[in-house]
């Protein structure tokens, strides 16, 4: 919204700034995180409140987790704010990116927010109906891939690009909208399976955030794109701002999620903050990049259709406990054992997707 001020420019100079992506990404990080810190508190005692026994916690786990009963849930609201609120205030609101973004978001957000209710209300760790939440998901998600596509240039805009080759590009048509909607999906359900430890979603979200904020405002600007030999995606650069808001929004919660967590974010934040993270990559053209910097994520989702598939098949299992973050506490290493090392995994797997930007 603050973009609008760029108008008055000509009278007043310091509006300039406006124009600047840069500095609006570091804006809506800084406002992002005053948000969360400032309304954290009160959201956190109001759902302690409301919420009485907290978030359900699973009898066949570890034991550790049992001294976390009472912890109240949902605090993917206290995200939400920040993002939606700093992006409003200083995203671009008449790009068509940023909407679609935050769309996706949102509605994620909502059927997280509805699971994480029933589990609540019902004291039960199984909440929606697995397929009924899968098939919403995919509607919002196709509406989204069907605006991305919509508002690129043919035939690029409904095209796959592969990392490492510049020239290598597959036209989808509109089976585009699928798969587009297939990496939504598959970055939202990803990130609410690695959402089972205090802090372990969180900074890995931060650190793909980062990464494809740095993606989005290279793609989005032709003089970096052409030096880089990346795809260039006109428009695409204003979601760096909203990345920023992840960023800020996540170092709020952080705060108040840090061992010993004083709320979960639940399903109303991991869903919503993979479908972002999996739009943004569609929108950006960088959907392979994504499972290299959400890699651990990748990791946490195949533990589990291992684990399921492999059942169903011998009656036996794979890993201790799915997803595989449980299956370490398992074999023994204690919670920060576990988020720290694999905090490092996220930080390596960001890296080698960078390094696809110059590696063509």
């Amino acid at each position: 919204m603050l973009t609008l001020l760029v108008d008055l420019a000509d009278k007043v100079n310091i509006f300039n700034v406006f124009r600047y992506i840069t500095f609006r990404t570091g804006g809506a990080l800084i406002t992002a995180a005053l948000i969360v810190f400032m309304f954290g508190p009160m959201i956190i005692a109001s759902l302690r409140v409301r919420q009485g026994k907290g978030q359900p916690i699973r009898a066949d786990g570890p034991q550790t987790h049992f001294k976390k009963a009472g912890t109240p849930t949902m605090g993917g609201l206290m995200i939400l704010s920040g993002i939606v609120g700093s992006s409003l205030l200083w995203a671009n609101i008449t790009s068509v990116y940023v909407w679609t973004v935050l769309l996706v978001t949102i509605a994620f957000g909502l059927i997280g927010l509805y699971d994480d209710y029933l589990k609540v209300t019902k004291q039960s760790y199984l909440g929606f109906s697995g397929r009924a939440r899968l098939a919403i998901e995919f509607v919002v998600a196709c509406i989204a891939a069907w605006f991305i596509m919509r508002e690129g240039q043919p035939p690029f805009s409904s095209s796959l690009t592969f990392p490492f080759f510049k020239e290598w590009i597959v036209n989808l048509g509109w089976f585009f909208i699928p798969f587009g909607a297939l990496v939504m999906v598959a970055g939202g359900n990803a990130v609410n399976l690695t959402d089972g430890l205090d802090g372990l979603a969180i900074v890995p979200v931060m650190i793909a955030a980062a990464s494809f904020g740095v993606i989005a405002y290279l793609s989005g600007n032709a003089v970096f794109a052409e030096y880089l030999q990346i795809h260039f995606v006109p428009g695409t650069g204003e979601l760096a701002v909203i990345l920023g808001a992840v960023i800020g929004a996540g170092l709020g919660f952080l705060w108040f999620n840090a061992p010993p967590a004083a709320i979960f974010m639940g399903d109303t934040g991991s869903l919503a903050l993979g479908g972002l993270i999996g739009t943004v990559a569609v929108a950006v053209k960088h959907e392979i990049v994504l499972a290299i910097i959400g890699g651990l994520f990748v990791a946490e989702a195949l533990s589990v259709i291992i684990q399921v598939g492999y059942f169903k098949m011998t009656g036996r299992r794979v890993f201790l406990m799915a997803p595989i973050h449980h299956h370490f506490e398992k074999l023994g290493w204690t919670e920060s054992q576990v988020v720290i090392r694999f905090w490092i995994i996220a930080v390596m797997l960001a890296l080698i997707g960078l390094s696809t930007l110059k590696l063509r």
